[in-house]
């Protein structure tokens, strides 16, 4: 399971009003590449699952993750932070055995 933080699901709220189509949800991966091996994906996506996506609700935003991902996001939290040179999406996983310096990546 994954957990949004109020600030991330207030962003992804944002986000998916930003893009006028009323059956969005957030999707959430994993993918090989970055300094440390795995990079975390986030889009805003068409919430129809596909094949082995887990789907479920928080706070009205539709989260999407695939079976793979799934295995290496168990119990991530995902927050959003807003800074005077813009904002970002930060990951705080517990599965995580070293990240890189900028939080994109990581190592299980």
């Amino acid at each position: 399971m994954i957990t949004l933080t109020p600030a991330a699901t207030q962003e992804v709220k944002r986000l998916i009003e930003k893009e006028q189509k009323p059956n969005l949800g957030l999707r959430v991966g994993v993918k090989g590449g970055g300094c440390s091996g795995l990079s975390y994906v986030l889009s805003v996506d068409e919430a129809a699952p596909k094949q082995y996506d887990t789907v479920f609700e928080q706070d009205g935003v539709k989260l999407l993750i695939d079976a793979k991902s799934q295995l290496y996001l168990d119990g991530t939290t995902i927050d959003y932070k807003s800074t005077l040179m813009g904002g970002g999406f930060e990951f705080s996983n517990p599965l995580a055995k070293k990240s890189c310096g900028c939080g994109t990546s990581f190592t299980v």
